[in-house]
């Protein structure tokens, strides 16, 4: 069986999911191009090599009007890239896999406005539905958070753009892809707090725990946002089952890098491979009998 397993050590957000998928399609220069295509506004995906505690992998960023947006983390120097929400009191979605930094768009997308984007993008059906479907997901997470309804959520222009692309990329890669098959590891949400546009609030934010029910996951020494909302969304969409590597020949490995530097290597790491299908087994028992009287067995039977 096809079978995609996705590392979660340090995390998961939408870019690294990007980069990793990305590094085992046998086009990834065809990818990008296809994904620049697509018309999302003012929006350019790039992919460049990235090395983090010397290992090779490949960093996805994406640009809306010639910016990219930055995350942060309270009071920590080192925070995982991108993926940082803006709660605002009127139920804003600042997609946590970019957060925004800057105060000049203020533009704003309902739950309606990403389905009318989304259909005009050269994709497959199955893909448009996909990316929709990881959409609903946070919008019903951003929803339960701030107790009102997934229609009422609304998404800063900016963050929105840079998340179709995020969540555009994964779905077209694993359509791409086709694993029969997607397990995922127990995933690393990291630890600390998130400062946020209305004030700070704790990792993982509140978005994505809700996302994140259910699934096995962890905290650990490094401090900050390892799990986005979008990274969340996106395993709980397409993950089949979470836990450790299965029995697997790997033929491909991919690496998606974060942007910040870590003691340890910031990356979801991919592997794609075929693992055994379980099917029917059956089993005998022998023994030899050869000093043994029939009393004995008798009894022994009985028992």
């Amino acid at each position: 069986m096809k079978t995609l397993y996705l590392e979660c050590n340090m995390g998961a957000a939408g870019d690294m999911l990007t980069a990793a998928l990305l590094e085992l399609h046998p086009d990834p220069a065809g990818v990008i191009a296809w994904l620049n295509g697509l018309g999302i506004p003012e929006t350019v995906i790039a992919a460049e090599e990235s090395v983090k505690c010397g290992i090779h992998g490949t960093h996805v960023s994406v640009k809306v009007g010639g910016e990219e947006e930055e995350s942060c983390d309270a009071g920590h120097d080192h925070h995982h890239d991108h993926h940082h929400h803006d709660h605002d009191h009127g139920h804003d979605h600042h997609d946590h896999d970019h957060g925004h930094s800057h105060e000049h768009h203020h533009e704003h997308h309902h739950l309606s406005d990403i389905e009318e984007i989304v259909s005009h993008l050269t994709l497959p059906e199955k893909v448009r539905k996909d990316i929709m479907q990881v959409y609903r997901l946070i919008a019903e997470a951003e929803a339960k958070v701030h107790g009102t309804t997934p229609d009422m959520i609304h998404f800063h222009e900016v963050g929105t753009m840079d998340a179709v692309m995020d969540v555009a990329a994964v779905c077209l890669l694993i359509y791409e892809l086709a694993p029969e098959k997607i397990v995922s590891s127990p995933v690393h949400v990291g630890c600390g707090e998130v400062r946020c546009a209305h004030g700070v609030l704790p990792v993982p934010a509140p978005a994505a725990a809700y996302l994140l029910r259910d699934i096995p996951t962890y905290g650990g020494a490094v401090q900050g946002e390892l799990c986005t909302p979008t990274g969340a969304a996106l395993l709980r969409y397409f993950a089949d089952e979470f836990g450790e590597q299965p029995v697997m020949r790997v033929s491909k490995i991919g690496y998606g890098m974060g942007k910040k530097d870590f003691p340890r290597a910031n990356c979801v790491r991919a592997m794609l491979g075929e693992t055994e299908e379980a099917g029917d087994r059956i089993l005998e028992l022998r023994c030899n009998l050869d000093d043994m009287t029939g009393e004995d067995l008798g009894y022994c039977m009985n028992l």
